[in-house]
């Protein structure tokens, strides 16, 4: 049986000399990985379709004896370029991918989170990499996961409060405007540093490269 769905490639890496394993973010399945044979050859179908981040239409056939699914076809909606010619950009989206990883579970329904993530990349692609691009991102994750904090109790400073709603309410359009300063970053930084870890068992991978390319 053939499927269809919208995805972000989340990441790749080869399987063999000829072929590539696709890990997608989608909406209706969750998270899936997909085999795309041949992928790898100069005059592939796949050639020029397949790099993380790209935004796709795509069908495939499901593995009935593993997680590993057959990719058939590959159709590009947006490939969000701007991301890959900034290594500061790379390294906050490359944080994206990783705190979903480590936070959700495959072949769940992930509508909501892809949408967010669909719509984190192509803010980010327009932006400059700030600490708290990074801070929404999480805040906003952990609310659709319904691991949002409690910050009437949390120990955080009057100001850090109002900035955190603001990060967790706003749409990405008006955190464009929000400027943070050091001491106000580095209090939101370590305290979700702390709620992550407790929350998640340890941090996502490149947090503090995502944190550190800003400062």
């Amino acid at each position: 049986m053939i499927e269809s769905a919208n995805g972000i490639v989340l990441r790749t890496r080869p399987l063999t000399e000829t072929s590539l394993i696709v890990h997608w973010l989608t909406p209706d399945f969750g998270r899936i990985a997909t085999v795309a044979k041949g992928a790898r050859r100069p005059k592939s179908p796949f050639a020029g379709r397949l790099d993380i981040f790209y935004r796709a239409d795509f069908s495939f056939s499901r593995s009935r004896s593993s997680d590993l699914h057959n990719l058939r076809e590959v159709s590009q909606r947006e490939t969000h370029g701007a991301i890959r010619e900034d290594v500061f950009k790379l390294q906050q989206a490359a944080y994206a991918t990783a705190f979903i990883e480590l936070a959700t579970e495959t072949e769940t329904p992930l509508p909501e989170i892809f949408e967010l993530t669909g719509a984190f990349l192509g803010w980010l692609c327009g932006q400059t990499p700030r600490p708290q691009n990074i801070f929404a991102l999480e805040l906003k994750l952990l609310h659709e996961l319904g691991l949002e904090p409690d910050f009437i109790a949390a120990r955080l400073t009057p100001g850090a409060k109002k900035i955190v709603r603001t990060l967790l309410e706003s749409d990405w359009g008006k955190l464009s405007r929000l400027r943070l300063t050091g001491t106000q970053a580095a209090e939101l930084s370590r305290f979700l540093q702390g709620f992550l870890i407790f929350h998640l068992g340890r941090l996502p991978r490149g947090r503090m490269a995502a944190l550190g390319a800003t400062t």
